[in-house]
């Protein structure tokens, strides 16, 4: 009996094939959309957190104010930055971390930006100096791609050399090996010893790969600044971060108020990102679900329509015998039918439109997006078929049969 009603509902889709697809539009653009744009929103969770994976673990992060808010996130930005500017980090208190935490804390490394304009040939960039003591290499996991990166000695005597990200050395030097060639970086001469490998973008930041690393002791004495950006600190083990960060905490206690600084490791930073992309890609979702609802005025718009068109074949059909509930079952399959089909070819354009973008831009589809969108297709198509179903089980077969 049901694959008999199931056979004639196919068969009145396909008697109006344009109607049909027409019909299917919105549940398309509706599902295509949402399952695209969460996409989206995941490709980001998954490529911030690839790249917090690229740049080292078991690490502690020692900056001035309190970049967080007073919630957690990255709510107060202004308030952030008057209190970073009301203490700052000095190199004794790194020292200081560092003899305190020995069998805890692997390596420490201490950071500063400055910005000036980088030359070599003809070709003059505004760059981003970024001064780190040599143990970044190994906290951060920064590796050489050719050459080296500078040592304790170059480091400790402000020596005038440098190791370059890789969009940065691409940009001023081409298809030319860096290592060991001279660029002027505010009128004085530098020797590059080092082309670091691809790292990626910062989240919120410029790329580290545009990032020129010069020793922390030369931005001190060529820029004329002791501003310390940041401490970061390797952890010998997973299980030692509590511990770490305990003894950080007390040792910056010494120097600065509770207020003046925050101590965080990067699952603490992850997962305020990840919360902010969670809530974007719910809005993304959100915003793309209203043409699912949408799409779900349209089927019961065209099912009311075809209810009307076909009151005398409805008549017909109760006069020969079906019931009410063969009619209304029969409208709630092509009602679901029309969603179903939409959903399908919503998603396989959602699909492809996410392999487009990744050429581009992170896009990563789930199953749980898929399952949602298309449940949620479904579900559109049966409650939005349901009025229009009911009124056609509810037609007097003879009124029907009188109708013109």
């Amino acid at each position: 009996m049901f694959f008999t009603i199931f056979k004639l509902a196919v068969s009145s889709l396909l008697l109006n094939k344009a109607r049909s697809f027409l019909t299917m539009l919105g549940v398309i653009i509706g599902v295509g959309s949402v399952v695209l744009l969460t996409s989206i929103g995941n490709g980001l969770q998954a490529y911030v957190s690839d790249q917090f994976a690229s740049l080292g673990t078991n690490t502690l992060y020692v900056v001035p104010g309190n970049p967080f808010g007073e919630n957690g996130g990255f709510g107060n930005q202004e308030q952030a930055v008057i209190e970073s500017t009301k203490a700052t980090l000095k190199r004794r208190y790194f020292d200081d971390i560092i003899r305190r935490s020995r069998g805890v804390i692997a390596n420490g490394a201490e950071t500063g930006f400055s910005t000036a304009e980088a030359k070599y040939g003809n070709t003059t960039k505004r760059v981003t100096i970024y001064g780190v003591t040599p143990e970044y290499e190994k906290v951060r996991n920064t590796k050489a791609e050719a050459g080296r990166w500078y040592t304790q000695v170059e480091e400790k005597k402000g020596e005038r050399v440098v190791a370059l990200g890789n969009d940065i050395a691409k940009e001023l030097f081409g298809d030319v090996d860096p290592v060991g060639k001279k660029i002027k970086i505010a009128g004085q001469s530098y020797e590059v010893v080092g082309l670091l490998e691809q790292k990626g973008g910062g989240f919120g930041g410029p790329s580290f790969d545009n990032y020129i690393y010069m020793p922390l002791t030369t931005v001190f004495n060529e820029f004329n600044t002791e501003l310390i950006d940041s401490f970061v600190f390797q952890v010998e083990s997973q299980n030692d971060l509590p511990e770490a960060q305990k003894i950080i905490e007390q040792e910056m206690l010494k120097h600065l108020k509770k207020d003046e600084f925050t101590v965080f490791d990067q699952k603490q930073l992850l997962a305020t990102i990840n919360q902010i992309l969670g809530v974007l890609t719910l809005g993304l979702g959100g915003i793309a679900a209203i043409s699912l609802v949408v799409g779900g005025i349209g089927i019961m718009n065209i099912m009311l329509v075809s209810v009307t068109e076909r009151t005398r074949e409805i008549g017909l059909r109760k006069a020969l015998g079906a019931t009410p509930n063969v009619i209304l079952i029969q409208f709630l399959i092509e009602a679901a039918l029309l969603s179903v089909a939409g959903g399908a070819i919503g998603l396989v354009i959602a699909f492809g439109g996410s392999l487009l973008l990744q050429s581009f831009f992170p896009a990563k589809v789930t199953l749980e997006a898929v399952i949602l969108a298309f449940g949620v297709s479904t579900l559109v198509g049966l409650i939005f078929g349901a009025a229009p179903a009911q009124r056609a089980a509810k037609l007097s077969p003879i009124e029907a049969l009188r109708f013109e």
